[in-house]
C-alpha cells in the first residue's frame, strides 16, 4: 500500500493546471489506498465468516467487457455421475472379527414338532476398545559363571526402552509423538488423558520423552535429505513456528522450511519410475536467504516455490531452474473476485486459469511424456491468449490497486509460471508442498509455540518423518514404534532401510 503524503498548503502551486495535476495524482493515490483497504476488509470478513473453499459461484457474461481481447472459446463440459451403493459403508475385511452366535431358546424350540437349521442371518457392528496401559516386566536371567578357576556374573541383555534411564516403551513413545505431531494434541491434554487411565505422567516427563525420541530419530535425516535432493523436481515453502526467547515473555517468528522431492524419471529400460515422495523440514530462527542457499548448495534441477526474493540467488547460479506456482497466482485474483458483488476482471482471470486446470485434470494420471505432449498442444495456446488478455488490461489499472498488483504479479513471473509446460515431470503449482505444510499450521494452533531451539529441531524431524509417511500412505504409529525399537542397535551404514518409503516391519 502506498504511503500517505502530507501536504503543506503553502507549497501548493497557484497555477490552476498545476493544481489540477496535484489533485489528480492524489486522487489516484487515495483510490489505490481505498481499494486496498476494501480488499483487506473483504478478506478478513471471508476469513472469519465466509467459506474457505476457493470456488466462485455462477459467472454469467464473464468476458463481455473485453470483446477486442482474446477470450476462451466456449466449452461444453459433460458431467457424468456414477451411481454409488446406498446404505452403510462396508466394514474393512482386514479388521479383527469376533463371532457371537444367537439361537432360539429351549422354550421356543419346544413349540415345534421338528426343527431344521437352514442358514443364518449375519449383521455386523463396529466395536471400540479403549486404549489401555500395560506394565511389562523385563526379567533378565542372571548367572554365576566360573571358568579356569575365575568367577563372574553374566546377565542376559535386554533393552526395554529406546531411551536410557526411562521406563517408556517404544510403543508409548510412538503414541506421544503421533498424538503431538499427527493428531495435534499438546502435552497438557495428553497428561489429562493418561490421568483418566490411572497413570500420572507429568507434561515435563512427556516433553523429555518427546525431545529424546526426536533426537534419536534425527539420525535418519541425512539419509532423507540425500534422497530428496536426488528427486527430479523439488518443492519448497516456509511457515512460521513461534519460538519463546529463553526466559522472556514474548515469541519471535522462527521458521520451518519445507523441501519436498517427487517426480518420475526414465530407467535404463525406457520406463517411467516414480521417485518415492518425501519431505524434510528444517528449523531456523530467521527467514534469511542464507538458509535455503545452504540447504540447496549442491542441488541441481527444478525448484518450485513462491516469489520470495530469497530464492533469487539460487536461480542466478544456473544450477536451479525457477518454477512458479500457478495456484498462488490464481489466489490473488480469487480474493478480489470473491469480494466483488458482480463478476469483473478478477473473475475473468480465475476462469482463464480454470481452463488450464481442466487440461491438467484430464492428464493427471498420464506419464510425463504424455503430459508434455498435451501441454504443448493445448495449454500453451491458452497461456498465449491469457497473456495477451493480461497485457491488454494491465495499462488500464492503477498499479498499486489490488487488481493492478495481481496483474503485475502474473506478468512479472510469467516465464516461471508457464515453465511447467516445458517438462512433463513438473506440476503447475506448489500445492503438494502447501498440503505437507498444513499439519504444521494445525499443530501451531494447538501448542502455540516451541519453547526452545532444541524443540524446534525435534519438531522439524518429526514433521519430516510423519509427513513422508503420509506421502507414502504409511501408518505413522506402526512406523515410529518399529523404528524406535530398532534404531539403537541398527547398523549406521544401513539407516536408509529405516526411511518410511524403504521401511519393512521387523519380523518378531
Amino acid at each position: 500500500m502506498p504511503a500517505l503524503v502530507a501536504l503543506d498548503i503553502n507549497k501548493l502551486p497557484r497555477d490552476v493546471d498545476a493544481l489540477l495535476g496535484v489533485i489528480s495524482e492524489l486522487h489516484s493515490q487515495y483510490s489505490s489506498i481505498l481499494d486496498s483497504l476494501h480488499q483487506q476488509l473483504a478478506n478478513l470478513r471471508r476469513l472469519h465468516f465466509g467459506a474457505t473453499s476457493e470456488k466462485l459461484g455462477a459467472q454469467p457474461e464473464l468476458f463481455a467487457e473485453a470483446k477486442s481481447l482474446p477470450v476462451p472459446p466456449d466449452e461444453k463440459i459433460t458431467v457424468s455421475y456414477q451411481r454409488t451403493r446406498r446404505g452403510r459403508p462396508r466394514l474393512p475385511r482386514d479388521l479383527p472379527r469376533e463371532r457371537v452366535e444367537y439361537d432360539l431358546s429351549q422354550t421356543e424350540k419346544a413349540e415345534f414338532d421338528s426343527l431344521e437349521r437352514i442358514g443364518e442371518e449375519v449383521s455386523e457392528t463396529l466395536e471400540y476398545t479403549p486404549a489401555k496401559l500395560v506394565v511389562i516386566e523385563h526379567a533378565r536371567a542372571k548367572y554365576a559363571c566360573r571358568k579356569d578357576g575365575e568367577s563372574t556374573v553374566r546377565t542376559a541383555f535386554a533393552q526395554p526402552s529406546p531411551l536410557p534411564k526411562t521406563n517408556a516403551s517404544a510403543g508409548l513413545l510412538a503414541h506421544v509423538l503421533v498424538s503431538t505431531f499427527v493428531d495435534h494434541l499438546p502435552l497438557h491434554r495428553q497428561e489429562r488423558i493418561f490421568a483418566r487411565q490411572g497413570v500420572d505422567l507429568p507434561r515435563s516427563t512427556l516433553c523429555e520423552w518427546k525431545l529424546g525420541s526426536g533426537e534419536l530419530l534425527m539420525a535418519l535425516l541425512p539419509w532423507l535429505i540425500r534422497h530428496i535432493l536426488s528427486a527430479p523436481r523439488l518443492h519448497t515453502d516456509d511457515t512460521i513456528l513461534p519460538l519463546i526467547e529463553g526466559g522472556r515473555g514474548f515469541t519471535k517468528a522462527a521458521r520451518l522450511w519445507g523441501y519436498l522431492g517427487a517426480g518420475a524419471r526414465l530407467n535404463d529400460a525406457g520406463e517411467w519410475v516414480e521417485h518415492a515422495p518425501a519431505v524434510v523440514f528444517e528449523f531456523t530462527e530467521s527467514r534469511e536467504s542464507m538458509h535455503p542457499l545452504r540447504f540447496l548448495k549442491d542441488y541441481e534441477g527444478y525448484l518450485q516455490a513462491d516469489a520470495y526474493s530469497g530464492y533469487d540467488a539460487l536461480y542466478r547460479t544456473g544450477r536451479i531452474v525457477e518454477v512458479a506456482c500457478l495456484a498462488h497466482c490464481r489466489r490473488k485474483f480469487f480474493e478480489i473476485a470473491k469480494a466483488q458483488k458482480t463478476p469483473g476482471l478478477a473473475a475473468d482471470a480465475v476462469a482463464w486459469i480454470a481452463k488450464l486446470y481442466r487440461i491438467e485434470s484430464r492428464i493427471k494420471d498420464e506419464p510425463p511424456d504424455k503430459k508434455l505432449a498435451v501441454r504443448q498442444e493445448q495449454s500453451i495456446p491458452v497461456l498465449s491468449q491469457f497473456k495477451l488478455w493480461l497485457e491488454g488490461h494491465y495499462p488500464t489499472l492503477l498499479p498499486q490497486s489490488p487488481l493492478g498488483v495481481a496483474f503485475g504479479y502474473a506478468l512479472r513471473h510469467w516465464t516461471a509460471l508457464t515453465r511447467y509446460t516445458e517438462n512433463g515431470v513438473l506440476m503447475p503449482d506448489n500445492n503438494l508442498m502447501e498440503s505437507a505444510m498444513r499439519p504444521v499450521a494445525m499443530g501451531r494452533r494447538a501448542y502455540l509455540f516451541t519453547a526452545s531451539e532444541r524443540g524446534g529441531r525435534v519438531a522439524a524431524t518429526l514433521y519430516s518423518l510423519v509427513g513422508t509417511c503420509r506421502l507414502n500412505r504409511i501408518e505413522p504409529y506402526a512406523y515410529l514404534k518399529d523404528v524406535l525399537q530398532r534404531l539403537p542397535s541398527h547398523p549406521v551404514n544401513r539407516l536408509a532401510e529405516l526411511l518410511p518409503f524403504n521401511w519393512k516391519p521387523a519380523v518378531a
